[in-house]
């Protein structure tokens, strides 16, 4: 007899449970009481031989306390697939409508109750071979999960950003050029950050500008595409391509309310890329990768902008373009001297 390894799904969080012995769903009520605990958040757990199922238990342990009659009460909170009887699993199933799948949703829904095929019990029971040449191959692994047949994978890490994107809106119109160009220094600073915390590289640089289309002035909205020479996670590198694509969209005369960097063709960096024919004011900055890794540490031990691109600007936080945060919430789960005080 095979055996399936578990899963066990909190909130949106899944979690592999092949090798961990003793009462799942008493480990599962454990955990989501130090979850309330700890965070103060209430969660609902899943647990089932696939992700499907574990899924399906995740919506079912939360439904059953909103939906009173729907579910065995049992089930509310924590819901351990594994524990029921064959009986008792097809009950749930059919308590379940198709579209409330994980992967189905509501539009193939519709189509498939047009099919007669109205809850999860209906769909675990058709042939998953038919299923593929019907309708397609994802809702065949569906329904060879609802079957108890892992067909998805439990992925071991996020994959990376095909973009990364820093806008900002500014807090007053902004006209001069130098104001223009420390704000795109900071973001495109900021995005190289995001670029080397995934070890990626970015072979374009996208900058934008525009104007407030709620304000009763000239309108203009501009951006420009700059490719680097190597795909590069150096800041430097990112900067002057940003600068350079500012200055191709700039155009005097307007109140620009709002600026941007998008990197794009992102890859990894271990991938380098070289030409032939280029002479030595090509070569890439054999100290730009160091001197990014040593500004990324500085910055992460002293705080933000502690060290900083000069383009950048001087001016802090009385900056022309900073955004308005008179109104921010207090940060209290980041920052200590924002912690409220109760005071006796």
């Amino acid at each position: 007899m095979q055996h399936w390894p578990w899963y066990l799904l909190i909130d949106e969080c899944f979690v592999d449970l092949a090798g961990v012995g003793g009462d799942l769903t008493q480990r599962g009520h454990r955990m989501r009481e130090q979850l309330l605990q700890w965070v103060g958040i209430p969660s609902g757990v899943g647990i089932g031989p696939t992700k499907t199922l574990a899924k399906l238990a995740n919506h079912i342990a939360k439904t059953t306390a909103h939906q009173p009659g729907r579910y065995p009460a049992q089930l509310a909170q924590v819901c351990n697939l594994s524990a029921l009887s064959p009986a008792a699993l097809q009950a749930v199933l059919a308590a379940t409508r198709v579209s409330e799948i994980w992967g189905v949703g509501r539009r193939l829904g519709a189509q498939l109750e047009t099919c007669g095929i109205h809850n999860a019990l209906d769909l675990a029971q058709l042939d998953p071979t038919t299923v593929r040449r019907r309708w397609s191959v994802v809702l065949e692994r569906t329904v060879r999960e609802l079957q108890g047949v892992p067909c998805i994978a439990l992925e071991g890490g996020g994959s990376g950003k095909q973009q990364i994107a820093v806008t900002r809106s500014f807090g007053q119109p902004v006209t001069a050029l130098p104001d223009l160009e420390e704000a795109v220094t900071v973001f495109a600073s900021r995005a190289a950050e995001k670029l080397r915390r995934q070890h990626g590289a970015a072979a374009q640089v996208m900058t934008y500008i525009r104007t407030s289309p709620f304000r009763q002035t000239p309108q203009y909205s501009r951006a420009s595409m700059m490719p680097l020479q190597r795909p590069s996670s150096e800041t430097g590198a990112i900067v002057r391509a940003a600068l350079a694509g500012l200055r191709t969209a700039y155009r005097p005369g307007f109140s620009y309310a709002k600026a941007g960097v998008f990197l794009l063709d992102l890859q990894t960096g271990a991938v380098q890329q070289g030409e032939l024919g280029f002479d030595d004011r090509e070569l890439p900055n054999p100290h730009g990768a160091r001197l990014s890794d040593v500004l990324d540490r500085l910055n992460q031990r002293y705080g933000q902008d502690t060290v900083f691109v000069a383009s950048a600007g001087l001016g802090g936080l009385q900056r022309v373009w900073s955004m308005k945060q008179e109104h921010r919430s207090p940060r209290y789960t980041t920052c200590w001297e924002e912690l409220p005080v109760a005071r006796a």
